[in-house]
C-alpha cells in the first residue's frame, strides 16, 4: 500500500460517520508543516497569516508552538474580531477604508494595543483621522514597501501590484509624515515578496518555465535584500525605536530569515499546504487539509460522479487555480467539464472501484479560501476524528 492509499484509509476510518461534503484537518502533517516552518525561520519568529487558515482554533494550536508569534490579519474587521477574541498582536497586512472599524480601534485601549494598521499613503491616514469619532487611542501603523523586481529601467515588473513605496526616500518620506502625525505610532514594516514566496519553481512538465523562475527568483532576492536593507535603516533614522520588521511567505522563509534586516517571518499557507505549494525546490510539505465529496452516479465504465466540488481559488483563472482530486490517486477531470458547482464527474480506472456513497478526496489550490466553503473542521488523528471545530464561516465571520 502506497502511503497515499493508507492516508485514504485512515481518512475514510476516521470520517466514515459522516456525510460528505466534508473537510478535515490531518493534525500530524500540520504540525509536522509547523515544525518545518520554524526549522526553515531559523530562530526568527514566524507570524502565522490569519487568511490561510481561517480558524481559530487552528490559528492557537500553531501559535502554541514555541517560535511563532503574532497573526497577519487580511481585514481590520477580522484583526478585531481576533483581538477581542484574546489575541494580542495582530498585524493587519493590508490598507483598509473601514470607518466603523477605526472608529472603534480608536475608542478602545485594548485593541489600540493589540492591533497594528497597514498604510503606505498619506490620505490613510486622513481616512483613519476623520473616522475616530472622538476616538483618542494611538493607532499602531506598519509601512508596506513594494518588493516587486524591476528591470530595464521599471520597463519591466516582475511581482504584485501593491504599495506605492519602493525605494528607501519614499519609504522614509512616508514614516516621516506617521511621525509628525498626532495618534499614529511607527511600530513596523511589512515587505511581502509574493514573486518569491508565492511561485513555485519546480514546475511538474514545465523545465523551462522552472528555470526561468529560478533564475529571477535569485535575482529578485539579490535585489530585495539590499534595498530592503536600505529601507530599514533609513526608516530607523526617523523612528529609532521600530518593534519589527516582517517579510516572506511559505515560500521563501529560509530565505528572507537569512536577512539581518528581518526581524520576523510570515507564514501561513505551509501549516495545510495546498496545491499550488507542490512545486518549490527549498522544501517539500504534507498536505493537511482537504475536502471529500460524495459519489453519487456511476455514469459508465472509469467514470464517476461527485455532488459538487467546483471549489475555484483566487487569482488569474487557470487550471492550477482548481481542486485536484487527490484520494484515490488517479482520477482526473473531464476536460468537458471540469469540477461543477453541482456535480463533477471524475475519469480513471479508480472510478470501477467507488461505490455510491464513497467518498473522494481533493486538495484546495490555495489554504484558507477551502474554509470559505465549509463551516467546520475535522481534526484527524491517526484513524480517529478527534475534535470538531468552527471556521470562520461557522463562527458567522465572513470578512471578504
Amino acid at each position: 500500500m502506497t502511503a497515499r492509499a493508507a492516508d485514504r484509509a485512515r481518512y475514510d476510518r476516521a470520517t466514515a460517520h459522516l456525510d460528505a461534503p466534508v473537510a478535515i484537518v490531518d493534525l500530524e502533517a500540520f504540525d509536522a508543516n509547523a515544525d518545518d516552518l520554524l526549522r526553515r525561520a531559523g530562530g526568527k519568529p514566524v507570524r502565522v497569516a490569519s487568511k490561510s487558515v481561517r480558524c481559530r482554533a487552528l490559528l492557537e494550536r500553531a501559535l502554541a508552538k514555541d517560535g511563532f508569534a503574532g497573526i497577519m490579519s487580511f481585514t481590520l474587521a477580522e484583526s478585531l474580531w481576533l483581538a477581542r477574541s484574546g489575541f494580542d498582536d495582530v498585524l493587519l497586512a493590508y490598507p483598509s477604508a473601514d470607518r466603523a472599524g477605526f472608529a472603534e480601534l480608536a475608542a478602545d485601549p485594548k485593541l489600540a494595543a493589540a492591533v497594528t494598521v497597514m498604510v503606505d499613503d498619506p490620505a490613510q491616514l486622513d481616512l483613519i483621522d476623520a473616522a475616530r469619532e472622538g476616538g483618542g487611542e494611538v493607532v499602531r501603523v506598519c509601512l508596506e514597501l513594494d518588493t516587486s523586481l524591476k528591470l530595464l529601467g521599471g520597463r519591466v515588473r516582475v511581482g504584485a501590484r501593491r504599495s506605492p513605496l519602493y525605494s528607501p526616500a519614499q519609504v522614509a518620506e512616508m514614516a516621516r509624515t506617521v511621525a509628525r502625525r498626532p495618534g499614529f505610532r511607527l511600530v513596523g514594516i511589512m515587505a511581502y515578496e509574493g514573486h518569491i514566496a508565492g511561485v513555485g519553481d519546480a514546475v511538474a512538465g514545465r523545465p523551462l518555465r522552472s528555470r526561468v523562475v529560478r533564475l529571477m527568483q535569485a535575482a529578485a532576492r539579490r535585489e530585495l535584500a539590499e534595498r530592503r536593507a536600505a529601507v530599514v535603516r533609513a526608516v530607523r533614522a526617523v523612528a529609532p525605536d521600530l518593534e519589527f520588521v516582517n517579510g516572506g511567505g511559505t515560500g521563501s522563509v529560509q530565505h528572507t530569515a537569512a536577512e539581518t534586516a528581518v526581524t520576523e517571518i510570515a507564514a501561513g499557507s505551509g501549516l495545510y499546504v495546498p496545491r499550488l505549494f507542490d512545486n518549490y525546490t527549498s522544501f517539500r510539505g504534507r498536505p493537511a487539509a482537504l475536502f471529500a465529496q460524495p459519489v453519487v452516479r456511476r455514469p459508465g465504465v472509469g467514470i464517476v460522479t461527485v455532488l459538487g466540488g467546483g471549489y475555484p481559488a483566487s487569482g488569474v483563472a487557470g487550471q492550477d487555480r482548481l481542486p485536484v482530486p487527490y484520494l484515490p490517486e488517479g482520477l482526473r477531470y473531464d476536460p468537458q467539464e471540469g469540477p461543477g458547482e453541482v456535480q463533477t464527474p471524475l475519469l480513471g480506472s479508480p472510478a470501477d472501484d467507488l461505490l455510491i456513497g464513497d467518498k473522494v478526496w481533493f486538495r484546495h489550490a490555495k489554504a484558507g479560501e477551502l474554509c470559505e466553503r465549509f463551516d467546520a473542521l475535522h481534526l484527524v488523528e491517526g484513524d480517529r476524528v478527534t475534535a470538531t471545530v468552527p471556521t470562520y464561516r461557522g463562527e458567522g465571520r465572513t470578512f471578504l
